[in-house]
């Protein structure tokens, strides 16, 4: 999609469709006084009929204004305005851009971020609307024809604004949003396609492509002999029961000084998950397929810091592998020895995703990081915990997890700290190992970070488990391109973007 910025009197704005706020009990925002005003009063003669509802997300299409030059005006229900908050905002944003997508209008110009959201300024305004159109008119159409794709896609949204002295603002919550959309876009994307096609080789080919679209990011890639011979013996056991070879996936953005410590992002990239010998019920296991989604969250993050050339060291890390039963998969009560060294009893084959991460991490070393967050769809647990609102934060340092929270508040991505105290981490003791891969049912989403921290003593390091906010179950199943938009936050805040 394209986006600009306008300026002027919003009459006199020639466009295929203006979208307005109505606020409850058919109270207009300023932009839609100006048009009523202009329109001899029309719009606030129609809303007395009631046609427009008074949920948030509402919306009632016109034609043909006096007075008023855009083709088509769309009111937009925003609820009670002291009640007009991000989400609110936000859900007035998607609804707008579905209704205008499915006008097939093509194009539009929104004064809602000129409404001034509780607790938004013009640059958050701008860059939640950019964020909110973009996600309402992805369209997953790599393997199916959508049939209901109107014949001119909302491809064009123009933000207007009141006064030229906030036009800078919004441009650069526009170019902001602009990237962390085409990150969450291409982390949605990645999640949403079959097993079969998003391999642990297809997840290499990305990244290729993404150093050859953005050339001052390099990319490694190491295979399983170079794996071997480093010693990631945990990464490889998951990796040996399926046909598609594992990959380890290296992103480096050189955006900061020379040898100023790198941000170092881990994203579990699993591509399928069955379980291994340690079977998956059959209900569901397609959305295995998301399994990946933390890798995917990497891409997403990794792409928006290149796309603003970001003033910071980052690196994306993503080890991939598919997870199958087979003759030479890992099997219950197998031991295996990780990259540090430590050895793990492996006592479910379905926790396979903290054998990926502890030789990401320990590899992490390498580059004496700043820093150093994982995330990976890795515990049930965590769903039960939290629901599918907030990722579980886990980590033993404050001003990181004041930072990883800040940034998920600022940016409507949030993140809920849990516990990672000592006392859960005898529920990880083996009899044959120097760990054991599960620590039973209880605090099952905290014993897996708890496994994850015995592998990051020599750096500061953050666990989102991101089980619960990934995707979407049931009739709106798809991947939800999440925490990208934390991430992005967090890296611009880091690469004091922000100022």
């Amino acid at each position: 999609m394209e986006f600009s910025v306008k300026t002027g009197a919003l009459a006199k704005q020639r466009t295929p469709c203006l979208v307005l706020g109505i606020f409850e009990r058919r109270q207009l925002s300023a932009p839609a006084e100006a048009i009523d005003e202009a329109s001899g009063g029309r719009l606030a003669e129609v809303l007395k009929r009631g046609d427009l509802g008074e949920d948030v997300g509402a919306t009632l299409c016109l034609y043909d204004l006096p007075g008023v030059a855009a083709e088509r005006v769309l009111l937009v229900g925003c609820g009670k305005r002291k009640e007009f908050d991000r989400a609110r905002y936000v859900q007035a944003c998607t609804a707008a851009a579905r209704t205008v997508d499915a006008l097939g209008a093509g194009a539009a110009l929104s004064a809602l971020p000129a409404l001034a959201p509780n607790g938004l300024d013009h640059y958050r305004a701008a860059r939640e609307a950019v964020a909110a159109t973009a996600a309402a008119v992805y369209r997953y159409t790599r393997t199916k024809d959508d049939k209901k794709t109107p014949k001119h896609p909302l491809k064009r949204l123009h933000l207007w604004v009141a006064e030229k002295g906030e036009q800078a603002a919004v441009e650069r919550g526009l170019q902001h949003g602009l990237a962390i959309a085409h990150g969450v876009a291409q982390a949605r994307e990645l999640g949403n396609l079959p097993g079969n096609i998003c391999t642990p080789s297809y997840l290499a080919e990305q990244a290729q492509a993404l150093g050859t679209e953005f050339p001052g990011l390099r990319v490694e890639v190491l295979e399983e002999a170079d794996m071997e011979a480093l010693g990631m013996g945990a990464l490889l056991s998951v990796s040996r029961g399926s046909r598609q070879p594992a990959k380890f996936i290296l992103m480096h953005h050189q955006g900061g000084k020379a040898g100023e410590k790198p941000v170092v992002l881990v994203g579990k990239g699993l591509t399928f998950d069955a379980g291994g010998i340690s079977l998956k019920p059959a209900a569901e296991m397609d959305e295995m397929k998301y399994d990946m989604c933390g890798g995917a969250s990497v891409f997403g993050a990794v792409r928006a810091a290149a796309e603003l050339d970001l003033p910071i060291n980052l690196i994306g890390v993503v080890p991939a592998s598919e997870n199958l039963p087979d003759g030479a998969a890992n099997k219950p009560g197998d031991i295996v020895r990780s990259l540090s060294g430590q050895t793990i009893e492996i006592l479910n084959t379905d926790a396979e995703g903290r054998l990926l991460l502890c030789d990401a991490l320990t590899y992490c070393e390498r580059f004496d990081p700043a820093v150093v967050i994982d995330m990976a769809t890795l515990t049930g647990a965590c769903v039960i915990a939290l629901g599918k609102h907030p990722a579980g934060l886990f980590t033993g340092d404050d001003e990181l997890a004041e930072e990883i929270l800040t940034a998920g508040e600022a940016s409507g991505d949030r993140a809920w700290r849990l516990p990672l105290w000592d006392d859960y981490q005898s529920q990880l003791d083996s009899n044959f190992a120097d760990m054991a891969n599960i620590g039973g049912r209880d605090g099952g989403a905290i014993t897996a970070a708890c496994f994850l921290s015995r592998y990051t003593k020599k750096y500061r390091w953050a666990h989102l488990d991101i089980a619960g906010i990934a995707w979407l179950g049931g009739k709106e199943k798809g991947a939800t391109g999440r925490p990208v938009a934390l991430l992005a936050e967090f890296l611009l805040r880091r690469a004091g973007a922000l100022a």
